[in-house]
């Protein structure tokens, strides 16, 4: 499944992003634009605004987003899309959307802290920003976010390494 998102969903994106859904997201786009785009790639339309869903063009394509916070976005788009939250798990850049790519450690031991390159074993890094990654205090955050998502209701399975 691909989506983009509105620019009103612009830390709903991230969050997927961060579950590994492939998730476009401009920051500035018209919703004609949105729209086309959405079609011509294939993607669902995440929207809160109601204008962009009365277009003939993106009919049957999208799914309304309510509220404002960010966790209840993504438990709606959870449930209605049947996506595991930890299945993909930091597997895409937050910032481009692209598949991360591992990397060897020796390869980035001028790029990080020497605390992390002596603690971490795993990297990963985007190819098209060149953005490095690896497990840090950060993911303990994102999995207590994700937890609260499952307890909704939501049950996945949490094979994480």
């Amino acid at each position: 499944m691909k989506f983009i998102a509105d620019s009103m969903l612009d830390r709903l994106a991230k969050w997927m992003r961060i579950m590994g859904c492939d998730v476009e997201y401009y920051s500035k786009i018209e919703d004609g634009e949105l729209v086309d785009l959405a079609l011509r790639e294939g993607r669902i339309i995440l929207t809160k605004d109601t204008l962009v869903i009365k277009r003939k063009k993106a009919k049957g394509n999208f799914f309304l987003v309510e509220g404002n916070n960010y966790q209840d976005q993504l438990k709606q788009i959870v449930k209605r899309y049947s996506i595991d939250p930890y299945q993909n798990l930091l597997t895409r850049c937050i910032e481009c959307n692209v598949p991360l790519e591992g990397i060897d450690k020796e390869r980035i031991i001028k790029r990080v802290p020497k605390y992390v390159y002596e603690t971490q074993e795993s990297f990963s890094t985007c190819p098209k920003c060149n953005r490095l990654y690896w497990n840090a205090t950060h993911k303990d955050k994102i999995l207590r976010v994700l937890s609260v998502i499952s307890s909704q209701g939501i049950y996945y399975s949490k094979g994480l390494s």
